[in-house]
């Protein structure tokens, strides 16, 4: 390594590869004086660039979202660089606005350093393609995600001079150390980011890098022996915290139990997914939210859940898989789909989902329902409840699964001669006889309603699968004693919701709401209408007229204001109304909401959906 010219502050690492000291390392590859960095800093490098041999840079790649690593990328932005943001930390870069008003700061056991981000929301021209290589300005760059530092970190593989150059970030800092361990701390009382730092370092090894290149630290020329004294002393300090040691070659290397020759359990998930295999060599789960987990923050934003694709590997290596072929989603919580769109992206799997579970996936927004993906996951195949679907030398059949969340499936198959129905969150699978453990997973949010469990007893007693495999709980053997229990504890359930509830005078159901607007979460531009569809409910035992009418902020208007319709006793219908907002102006979550009347007695308002209204500029 040598400095350049008079500019002390820039280092020569490789050829056309130099690192320039800011409030981090910010790395310059150079081809044709044309730059790429990795990372940014103050944005200082930009008064050096002929120092370095460049006339120009195209493009900025980031590893993470701390502010010494990205708080001048105001100046690449004026510059007409192109800036490229790890996809889990998107939002930390585009809406960071957001996040710094919606952050909790009283009475918070969230610990990430997610405060260490940019002051101000910057644009950015997309997100780096993980797993994948891709060329930025004169170089082929591969990106591999590296949760630890934060969970979103990323590093960035360039081959260059028949050298295999790895650009960390703060993974490590150099040999056996790190530059923050307060930043490995992501919840109250976990060490979930010292895990994932152990876990990444097995990742970033499989890549054989000859040099690595922190953002902060020493450059590394002997990467396995470095990797091994940060895992040994993070080992240590992680098992210092735990009554039994913590085995990552059991996390990392050994996911999957074997349920039978073609069907196996990621135990290392969360949800617990499962992978049906074919004789072809091909691959079909069931679920991918959260692969390899080594803990979730509490936050509930982007930058606080990362999908990756690490159990991929084994599937390779131990089990004969060459390409993960279709996912299909019991429902559609997030520790169920998070990884669908990478496995698309990467793998080029399909989707497959049941109609209901598939609308919610492609069009999240239209519903309010907790644990929704924060994108729209697109469905290449739309799958018909009750009618088998093949794939392969399989037969799978989804049945209406609602109790959990209304939007759920059970899939019903046979593999390796047993009878299996995969159930998603519907009930813990865990029972034994003489036990009294709370079964029934229902959440009223997820749109429970009081007859549901009572259903899908009777839908097991009809299927008599052998096996029920599910979300969150061991496989479970199933035998008449236990969907005797199942359809028991349903009936006491819907029985205890009669009994506490006055559905004989009001009947909203378990959930207590008469109306709901689709949909619950919008965006236009000033002067532009916006179609909501209210569905409301008669909670009468007799035919009456509901009627709607619609509250909007000030100053907007809606056609119609009002409206009314028949709707038979016990029955649902729904009134369609167009909401104009102001031709100028601004709005983050406007609300507008919907009252209710029943015959003569007035609900209130009992629906709202919420409106962004966003300035357009026009060049």
């Amino acid at each position: 390594m040598s400095s350049m010219g008079m500019n002390s502050s820039a280092v020569r690492i490789a050829e056309g590869v130099h690192r320039f000291e800011d409030t981090c390392h910010v790395y310059v590859l150079v081809r044709d004086r044309e730059a790429v960095l990795i990372d940014f800093g103050s944005g200082r490098v930009l008064d050096h660039l002929d120092d370095l041999g460049v006339d120009r840079v195209t493009d900025v790649l980031v590893t993470h979202h701390h502010r010494d690593q990205v708080q001048g990328l105001a100046r690449a932005v004026e510059s007409g660089i192109r800036i490229w943001a790890p996809p889990v930390e998107q939002d930390l870069f585009t809406k960071v606005d957001q996040h710094w008003q919606a952050r909790a700061l009283q009475n918070y056991y969230d610990l990430r350093q997610d405060r260490f981000s940019l002051l101000r929301s910057v644009p950015v021209t997309g997100v780096v393609p993980e797993y994948r290589t891709r060329r930025f300005g004169g170089f082929d760059i591969t990106t591999a995600p590296t949760p630890g530092h934060t969970l979103g970190s990323v590093s960035y593989l360039v081959d260059v001079a028949g050298q295999r150059l790895a650009f960390t970030g703060d993974l490590i800092y150099g040999p056996g150390q790190v530059w923050s361990l307060s930043a490995l701390q992501w919840s109250y009382s976990d060490l979930e980011g010292l895990r994932a730092t152990v876990l990444s370092l097995r990742e970033l090894a499989e890549h054989a890098p000859d040099v690595v290149l922190p953002s902060h630290g020493v450059v590394i020329d002997s990467p396995p022996a470095a990797f091994a004294l940060l895992e040994q002393r993070l080992r240590a300090l992680i098992d210092s915290r735990r009554h039994t040691p913590w085995d990552p070659d059991d996390t990392r290397d050994r996911p999957f139990e074997v349920l039978s020759r073609r069907l196996l359990r990621n135990r290392k998930s969360s949800a617990t997914s499962y992978v049906l295999l074919s004789d072809s060599g091909g691959a079909l789960l069931l679920d991918f939210g959260y692969d390899m987990i080594s803990g979730l923050p509490v936050g509930d934003d982007r930058s606080s859940r990362r999908p990756w694709l690490p159990s991929l590997r084994v599937l390779r290596r131990d089990f004969g898989v060459d390409r993960v072929e279709v996912a299909v989603p019991t429902h559609y919580h997030d520790d169920h789909v998070a990884g669908f769109n990478l496995l698309r992206e990467v793998e080029g799997a399909q989707i497959w989902a049941e109609r209901s579970v598939a609308d919610v996936l492609t069009a999240p927004l239209r519903y309010d329902l907790p644990c929704l993906w924060y994108d729209p996951i697109p469905v290449d195949r739309v799958i018909e409840p009750g009618r088998p679907v093949r794939w392969r030398e399989h037969e799978l059949t989804m049945f209406p699964l609602p109790g959990h969340t209304l939007y759920a499936v059970a899939i019903g198959f046979e593999v390796d001669g047993v009878r299996v129905l995969a159930t998603g969150d519907q009930q813990d699978a865990g029972w034994s006889p003489g036990e009294r453990t709370e079964l029934l997973n229902f959440q009223y949010k997820n749109r429970f309603r009081i007859d549901d469990f009572v259903a899908s007893a009777r839908l097991y007693q009809r299927l008599r699968p052998q096996l029920m495999i599910s979300g969150h709980w061991p496989p479970r053997v199933v035998d008449d004693a236990y969907l005797d229990m199942l359809l028991e504890q349903g009936q006491d359930l819907a029985r205890m919701h009669r009994d506490l509830l006055p559905l004989s005078d009001v009947d909203f159901g378990a959930e207590g709401f008469g109306a709901r607007i689709y949909p619950y979460q919008c965006a236009t531009t000033p002067g532009r209408p916006v179609t909501m569809r209210v569905e409301v409910t008669n909670p009468f035992g007799s035919a009456e007229q509901v009627a709607v009418e619609m509250a909007v902020p000030d100053g907007w208007k809606c056609r119609p204001p009002s409206a009314r319709v028949a709707v038979p006793g016990k029955a649902a219908e729904t009134l369609t109304f167009e909401v104009l907002p102001p031709h100028s102006g601004r709005w983050r979550r406007a609300r507008v909401a919907a009252d209710l009347t029943v015959g003569s007695r007035r609900f209130g308002q009992h629906a709202e959906a919420l409106v962004d209204v966003e300035l357009v500029d026009v060049e």
